[in-house]
């Protein structure tokens, strides 16, 4: 197994549409919960919600993508870039 860290970038006006598909995103990463080591909301300047992270553990970066790409947010177009990248674990308080 590796790790990829997903790093994805939301369209401009977006929040709307990423807080009505919230709870289907949700629902869907916990359906992932044993391989992701973090997840979460990037933040603008208001605190509002406009990306996501996520250190995500899988045999191959076609899985990680795989997953990404069946992320409802992804689906519903929230999104203006996604990037996966490989990651490996140096220094810090979650080793």
């Amino acid at each position: 197994m590796a790790l990829f860290v997903i790093t994805c970038i939301d369209k401009p006006n977006m929040l709307e549409l990423r807080k009505a598909t919230r709870d289907t995103h949700i629902a869907y990463i916990k359906g992932f919960a044993d391989s992701i080591l973090i997840a979460g909301p990037f933040l603008d300047d208001a605190g509002e919600m406009c990306g996501s992270l996520l250190i995500f553990e899988a045999p191959d970066k076609a899985a990680a993508q795989a997953f990404s790409d069946g992320d409802p947010y992804a689906q519903a177009g929230v999104f203006a870039s996604v990037e996966i990248r490989g990651f490996r674990a140096g220094v810090g308080r979650l080793l």
